[in-house]
């Protein structure tokens, strides 16, 4: 049959292969450069780089606490529960009603408590796995939680995930090996050889605990506050991490030699986790946990670089190589939204863009504002907003 004469077909259905496969691998996305990098990508790369930047003054701080035969991991962390109580604990202390602290441990502590738990073992397991395996398995090895992660999200949270996130995190992962590499290269493969096995189960456990710890994380912020996790995390942190340290760490504590130097280097340790605790909520409720954790890759260099000024380290031109890789596998995983459940639809199969959607807490409830409806009238042709229906057509 002859179409009609001014039939125009509709931009939103593609009937080239071309075209499907890109919508399939990117989704219906416009790849010009001004809606590439957009303010909110920028945004994200200079977050998660401040991120890294304060995991490398933990390194850097952790490594002269060493020098100075300091190794006490949980006193370390202990200081920065009790900043955590000291702050956001106490902000929550003064709210009423029905985000007052005494409703939350009512209804929640049991979740609280078992959240706080399994962050104060991952930092305290992938620390002693520094006694039983190598720098270089650590850092392989650590990489576990984002493929962890994106199946507790995938799951749990209903994040969906497309083909180009997945060749973006193999980008991010090629990054780390080129990284690891330049290391073997330097001859920098520090750490302990005695129980090889134990150390690498340690540094897999403790991914594992980060991923789970990550997507409670996620959860929380985006739908409850970040104050409310904080103010939580700082509450039985304090308390778990005090019992820890007083049952594994007396003897520890009681031998250190304490004087300016070694009270300024745990004060610096403390303020870098202190501010690591608080602006992450920040770039998870932004992006997401796992591209907070892609992001977190970088670290591992800014102590390298720290290193080759502070420690003499060996500089290599594949460091710059695997920065360069790990971020641009970064942009790219940012640059496609991943899509979760709308909470606010009894569809489970109905999607929001998570990385595009302004969330907006009212009341204890998340509400979204939408960057994608304008260009869904453009494609649908619709002059009143869309159905559900009609956006899963033209998303998926």
């Amino acid at each position: 049959m002859e179409r009609e004469e001014g039939y125009i077909p509709p931009d939103c259905v593609g009937l080239r292969a071309p075209g499907q496969w890109r919508e399939l691998v990117c989704g219906s996305r416009n790849f010009r450069l001004k809606d590439v990098f957009t303010c909110h990508l920028l945004k994200t790369i200079v977050l998660g780089q401040v991120l890294s930047m304060l995991i490398c003054g933990t390194a850097v701080t952790s490594q002269y606490l060493a020098e100075a035969r300091v190794e006490t991991p949980m006193l370390q962390s202990f200081l920065n529960y009790t900043l955590l109580f000291l702050t956001y604990t106490t902000t929550l202390s003064f709210r009423k009603g029905n985000e007052s602290i005494f409703q939350i441990l009512k209804s929640k502590w049991w979740k609280y408590l078992l959240m706080a738990l399994t962050d104060v073992e991952a930092n305290y397991t992938v620390v002693l796995a520094y006694q039983f395996t190598t720098l270089t398995s650590i850092q392989l090895l650590d990489c576990f939680v984002i493929p962890v992660l994106m199946v507790l999200s995938w799951f749990f949270l209903k994040t969906r995930y497309r083909p180009l996130h997945f060749v973006a995190v193999a980008m991010c992962l090629l990054g780390v090996g080129a990284m690891v590499g330049a290391d073997l290269l330097a001859g920098r493969d520090q750490g302990s050889h005695s129980h090889v096995l134990l150390g690498d189960g340690l540094v897999l456990i403790s991914a594992a605990l980060y991923a789970v710890s990550n997507m409670c994380q996620e959860y929380t912020v985006k739908n409850r506050s970040r104050v409310e996790f904080l103010g939580m995390m700082g509450l039985f942190g304090t308390l778990i991490s005090g019992v820890q340290m007083a049952v594994l760490e007396v003897g520890a504590v009681s031998k250190i030699s304490w004087n300016w130097t070694i009270c300024l280097l745990f004060l610096a340790y403390m303020l870098c986790m202190y501010g690591l605790y608080s602006f992450m909520p920040v770039v998870v409720k932004m992006t997401s946990a796992t591209a907070v954790n892609l992001s977190l890759l970088t670290a591992d260099l800014f102590s390298l670089f720290c290193g080759i000024v502070l420690f003499h380290y060996k500089f290599s031109v594949l460091y710059i190589v695997s920065f360069v890789v790990i971020t641009v596998g970064f942009i790219l995983f940012n640059i496609i939204p991943t899509y979760t459940p709308n909470p606010q639809e009894s569809n489970e199969s109905a999607y929001q863009t998570v990385a595009t959607a302004d969330v907006v807490q009212e009341d204890g409830e998340t509400v979204l504002d939408w960057q994608q409806d304008e260009p869904q009238k453009k494609k649908c042709g619709h002059t009143e907003p869309c159905t559900t229906v009609c956006t899963l057509k033209y998303m998926v």
